[in-house]
């Protein structure tokens, strides 16, 4: 049977690609090893002597190709080289890249390869290259590591660093790398993290540090892969969102999306501190949205009280976000977090759309109360017709909507979300907030103002 290296060397691999002299000058070159034709920005990455790196990538956008870079690198300086990824896929990528650059001298038997451990280390010495899947900080343990490579980090919990990786490196001050994707609203919902944007968060914070410092942040987007089809990068710009397009192409992470129906400064206007609402409420109602397939169920609790505007005088309902709930489960595990909700908040109603499932809403919702009042409401027509007069309530000077705290994931959705435009992901969150809002501000008397009611 032919080696990983074999294979990935055959007739039905990529050609071999002719090294960058100024990166083999910088690194040495032991016979036999060879680099692939990196890029400046990938060279650039991989000379850098910044302490901490990290790395925001699109699409095919040369990541992988620099973390096999960099670990081959630092393996032939003598050091002890720890990379950590989320997925076999993503090991199997970094195993083959690495294994191309080195397999001339793995061939020979210079150092010893395990190709199932991902191991590859001289003999009798720390001087090795490992890969491991990483998703929480106990897949980390029990290792050390003078180059410690965190792929697609934002997918993994944030303490795989704070509380595992960081410590890994103190026995030669080591360096770490950290690489990501912009998460997209489906992928958070693979992620472990309790921040779904904390690698994000960390680039923000240390992209514009001095040089000369110990972080030094990287952007690789797709259009700087000089081996990738641009006839197919075009052709994907009609198929995605706008949005898509810059998070997964153009590896941008825009903290205002041109479009979107709220921006993060309508939502902060309104915004106050966790104890500062009123109670009691005057009503309360829960918003659900069901998944339509592997999606999260919205969750959303809303409630209402009276507010005199002190320049006017005038008196008028004001609305007030209590709690986001959503979650991705199965029908009866977020059927008994709606009523745990209704039962925690004392809620007047459960507001369910029925787009996705009909009847079974209810039903489903049925079967852990069948005393919680439910009004089933039908979205006959679009998202933004139902959003808009709910996205009007919180401009101006006096907003009508209140954010009780910070609600991240669904504060995302909304200043994420473009009316208008095709192929987004479903924004449950956002779904459940309108739905909730518009029954306790905006409906009018038995009759739904976007469908139709059974309440």
């Amino acid at each position: 049977m032919p080696s990983l290296g074999e294979i990935l060397t055959g007739e039905d691999a990529r050609p071999p690609l002719t090294p960058a002299s100024s990166l083999g000058a910088s690194i040495g070159r032991p016979e036999g090893v060879r680099w692939r034709d990196y890029t400046d920005r990938q060279v650039a990455f991989m000379q850098s002597r910044a302490k901490r790196r990290v790395v925001r990538a699109g699409r095919r956008g040369g990541k992988t190709t620099g973390f096999g870079g960099i670990a081959a690198q630092a393996f032939l300086e003598g050091r002890r080289v720890l990379y950590g990824g989320p997925t076999a896929d993503q090991l199997d990528q970094f195993w083959g890249e690495v294994t191309w650059i080195l397999e001339e001298p793995l061939s020979r038997g210079i150092w010893y390869r395990n190709n199932g451990r991902r191991i590859i280390e001289r003999r009798g010495t720390r001087n090795r290259i490992r890969a491991k899947t990483v998703w929480i900080p106990d897949d980390l343990r029990g290792d050390s590591a003078d180059l410690l490579l965190l792929d697609e980090f934002q997918m993994m919990a944030e303490d795989v660093w704070e509380l595992v990786g960081q410590p890994m490196l103190i026995d030669n001050d080591g360096d770490a790398v950290f690489g990501f994707t912009v998460p997209s609203l489906l992928s958070r919902s693979h992620s472990k993290a309790k921040d779904k944007m904390h690698a994000s968060k960390l680039y923000k914070k240390h992209e514009n540090d001095p040089p000369g410092s110990d972080w030094q942040c990287f952007t690789f987007s797709s259009h700087e892969n000089r081996h990738v089809s641009k006839e197919a990068i075009e052709r994907m710009r009609e198929d995605m969102t706008a949005m898509a397009y810059r998070q997964e192409i153009l590896a941008e992470d825009p903290d205002e999306v041109p479009g979107a129906l709220w921006t993060r400064d309508l939502i902060d206007k309104g915004r106050i501190r966790v104890g500062d609402e009123p109670d009691p409420m005057v009503r309360m109602a829960i918003g659900v949205d069901p998944p339509g397939g592997a999606t999260e169920c919205g969750i959303i609790t809303v409630g209402i009280a009276p507010q005199t505007d002190p320049e006017t005088g005038k008196t008028e309902m004001h609305a007030y976000v209590l709690s986001d709930a959503s979650l991705a489960a199965s029908p009866r595990t977020w059927a008994k977090k709606i009523i745990a909700q209704y039962n925690g908040w004392d809620a007047d109603r459960v507001i369910a759309e029925i787009n996705f499932g009909g009847d079974m809403v209810e039903s489903t919702i049925r079967t852990q109360s069948q005393t919680v009042p439910i009004t089933t409401v039908h979205a006959s027509r679009g998202k933004a017709v139902r959003a808009e007069p709910v996205a009007a309530l919180y401009e101006g000077d006096n907003p009508k909507i209140h954010h009780v705290g910070t609600f991240k994931a669904l504060e995302e959705e909304m200043t994420t979300w473009i009316p208008g435009e095709p192929n987004q992901a479903s924004p449950n969150r956002m779904d459940a907030l309108v739905w909730a809002i518009w029954y306790l501000l905006l409906r009018k008397k038995r009759k739904v103002v976007w469908g139709h009611s059974k309440a």
